[in-house]
């Protein structure tokens, strides 16, 4: 166990001294903010207009209850600026192919599993606060709009329990955009591969004709994980994203460890 925390925080070391990863970072948190922008005003104008039922319209023709809304907007929000953070990821498993270091790491730490199981840790600590940065973001633009409706409803156990199911689908996404990246040793095939995962989606190509087959998808995962099924039109339940998120990451670790147990890393 000493030995995975000290190779943890040898690859943590690493990925805080990339360059690229800081960039990714720095790009998705500046993106969300311009993103949150523009709609603000809107959607302060939607809460300032909630009426004494509770029912807020935040999209012209759509009368929901406020509190579910709103905190769905939120996570949406969070799952919106999420879609980025798989190119972090690969960026992260990238950076030792491009210097090819890869082949001096496993020379240094023959041992398959150990290994895989530290980079797996430290993308996942990264990835984790970058999440977490992310959420604050919705959450600040959010309660700019509701401070004057209801102020902590930001606090309340389901928005902090939303907030969670974001930073596990972060983490969870992009370990299988990290294992990908390590199985095909290629930054931007990685990316392709999670965007083509994302494309599926994203069309709605299988939601309609093969609901069931969609929800194996990791982002249909994660609307069936983070969404409110009261309010979204979603393909399966909490339990069954969770699954599948874990799944993906589950599976493609297996693979980038058989990868790595090859020893013949370039």
């Amino acid at each position: 166990m000493s030995g995975i925390s000290a190779a943890t925080r040898a690859e943590l070391s690493k990925i805080l001294t990339l360059p690229g990863a800081w960039i990714a970072a720095g790009v998705i948190l500046a993106l969300h903010v311009l993103v949150q922008i523009p709609p603000a005003g809107l959607f302060a104008d939607a809460v300032a207009n909630i009426t004494s039922e509770g029912v807020i319209e935040i999209f012209a023709g759509q009368p929901q209850p406020a509190t579910e809304a709103i905190l769905g907007l939120c996570a949406g929000a969070s799952l919106q600026m999420g879609l980025f953070l798989p190119v972090l990821a690969s960026v992260i498993a990238g950076q030792e192919f491009r210097s090819r270091q890869l082949g001096l790491t496993v020379l240094a730490m023959p041992r398959t599993v150990p290994l895989l199981v530290a980079k797996l840790l430290a993308t996942a600590l990264y990835v984790s606060v970058v999440a977490i940065l992310i959420a604050g973001i919705s959450s600040a633009f959010v309660y700019a709009a509701v401070r004057d409706w209801n102020p902590g409803l930001l606090v309340t156990g389901e928005a902090l329990v939303g907030h969670g199911r974001f930073v596990a689908f972060a983490v969870l996404f992009c370990l299988t955009a990290f294992a990908v990246t390590l199985t095909v040793r290629d930054t931007l095939i990685g990316v392709v591969v999670t965007v083509v995962l994302i494309t599926v989606t994203m069309t709605q190509v299988l939601a309609g004709i093969a609901p069931e087959v969609d929800a194996l998808f990791p982002l249909s995962a994660a609307r069936n994980f983070m969404l409110d099924p009261g309010v979204n039109d979603l393909t399966a339940g909490r339990a069954h994203g969770l699954l599948v998120l874990a799944g993906w990451a589950a599976v493609t670790a297996v693979a980038a460890g058989v990868t790595l147990g090859a020893r013949d890393a370039r």
